[in-house]
């Protein structure tokens, strides 16, 4: 029997103090479209290319913050020009100085203090 196994995720549901403003932020800074009020109406479509969903022991050191449970990930095309917008903005990006064979990353948060890396994935 064949087996079947999902396409890719096709959405991220997150509790929010204040919803509006959140999605009013990742829509302005990100690029992420909100929730369609309506059938006709266009949601955000992601780029295909990799995707990693990595479960973490609860005590894992480094990426995700103690205090959350989760991080996004979102893949940009240049990192450079992405952190200059936000700074540009007024965000504030942290960007790892290594390069990496998988590619470049910078952290951030957004207005919620919930944790965003932006990776560049290294040039095939």
């Amino acid at each position: 029997m064949e087996r079947h196994t999902v396409l890719g995720i096709g959405g991220l549901f997150v509790r929010a103090k204040d919803p509006a403003a959140l999605t009013a932020w990742y829509e302005k800074h990100l690029g992420i479209n909100p929730v369609p009020t309506g059938y006709d109406d266009t949601p955000w479509v992601q780029e295909a290319g990799p995707t990693i969903f990595a479960p973490m022991p609860e005590d894992a050191e480094g990426m995700i913050p103690k205090d959350k449970s989760w991080m996004l990930n979102l893949r940009v095309a240049d990192l450079d020009a992405m952190v200059a917008q936000l700074n540009a903005d007024g965000v504030a990006v942290d960007v790892d100085p290594a390069a990496y064979p998988n590619g470049r990353f910078a952290t951030l948060a957004d207005p919620e203090g919930n944790p965003i890396q932006l990776w560049e994935p290294a040039a095939p």
